[in-house]
């Protein structure tokens, strides 16, 4: 209909609909560009078809060309029955107002049913946000799972305003824009070496992350962890990303073959490897996790892997906060020891004060009297 009359609306219709369907078709994220002009178009060929239909009027009937031909219709038609006769002006037909009325009617009614089909296949199909998650109770029915907007609501109602919060680059859009805190990495960084660091910081052993946490002042330390829920898409399944990320940076510090097996597996159950198990990431995830199962059945449901008896344990980090689901963790950042003392030395005199009170307490006092 486009190519009929050449106009410059027409011409710009056509371009925009040929460079817009060849930009989709390279690269899914340019859809975008693709649905005006398939709206502007569907609206064209809609117009096209109800102008066509409305504006026709009923053909005139043809003038007689002499008495003789008059006479002789005139004669046809009185010998054509009357049940037939009623047929030749038919009181609905496609000339009629009723049928041009009774058409747009259900283009209409169409049209309307098709806008609530497009909002329910949006938010059923095509609507899939990060922040909330939902889904299906055994009985059908939808559940939310809140856990983004749950923690970053912590982060803005229970942390300063200017607390910087280090995380994996991903969630770093989320955090400023909904828990209102400073992040060291986000969405928009460019400078690959600011993500190696946060990369070579998840990937060390704490003495080796708590320095780098205090270089670039980070308050807190945010986690995904979906082993609990069965939610795939943790920072356990991007820690190798991490690694290689500050591989490419330290490739002296950082190796990714230290983080699998001597198999070449990557596991995180007994066979884990040493560096795997001492890295910060892994501490972070599984810190407490033991507690929510019976003795020796905690379960990575993620992995499917059963994990170590006995969970790690922080010396420099503190669990500040932890959502309903286990899916965001967040740790604060512990200050200097008051006596100079590394953290590890400092826990460990602590769990000897504990045990001492706590052996002190057993046993009932008995009082002699001689």
């Amino acid at each position: 209909m486009c190519f009929r009359n050449l106009k410059d609306e027409q011409v710009f219709v056509v371009i925009y609909a040929v460079l817009a369907s060849y930009f989709a078709g390279v690269m899914v994220r340019l859809m975008l560009t693709l649905t005006p002009v398939v709206c502007v178009a569907a609206a064209l060929a809609l117009s096209q078809i109800l102008d066509t239909f409305l504006v026709t009027k009923t053909p005139d009937a043809p003038p007689a060309q002499a008495n003789g031909n008059t006479d002789v219709a005139k004669t046809a038609a009185s010998l054509i029955p009357d049940t037939l006769r009623s047929t030749q002006k038919p009181l609905v037909g496609i000339y009629s107002n009723f049928s041009k009325f009774a058409m747009s009617g259900t283009i209409t009614a169409y049209l309307l049913l098709f806008v609530l089909h497009c909002t329910w296949v949006t938010s059923n199909a095509y609507s899939s946000p990060s922040v909330v998650l939902a889904s299906k109770m055994a009985d059908g029915s939808q559940h939310i799972i809140d856990d983004y907007r749950e923690a970053y609501y912590w982060l803005r109602q229970n942390t300063e305003q200017n607390a910087k919060i280090m995380s994996w680059w991903d969630y770093g859009y989320q955090i400023g824009g909904m828990a209102d805190r400073p992040t060291l990495v986000d969405n928009n960084t460019w400078n690959n070496t600011h993500i190696a660091t946060v990369g070579k910081a998840m990937s060390s052993r704490e003495e080796v992350s708590y320095p780098i946490m205090r270089q670039h002042e980070v308050d807190y330390v945010l986690v995904v962890f979906g082993g609990l829920i069965g939610y795939s898409g943790d920072d356990i399944n991007k820690f190798l990303w991490m690694v290689r990320i500050a591989e490419g940076i330290w490739p002296d510090e950082i190796k990714e073959r230290d983080y699998f097996t001597a198999r070449g597996e990557y596991r995180i159950d007994d066979q884990a490897s040493d560096t795997m198990k001492n890295s910060l990431m892994y501490k972070m995830s599984y810190y407490n996790y033991n507690s929510l199962f019976p003795a020796g059945q905690a379960t990575d449901r993620v992995r499917g892997s059963k994990l170590p008896a006995e969970g790690p344990e922080l010396s420099t980090l503190e669990e500040a906060f932890t959502s309903e689901n286990w899916i965001i963790r967040i740790y604060k950042v512990k200050d200097l020891d008051n006596l100079n003392r590394d953290h590890q030395s400092a826990m460990a005199f602590e769990k000897g004060n504990k045990r001492k009170k706590t052996s002190k307490r057993k046993g009932p006092r008995v009082l002699r009297v001689d």
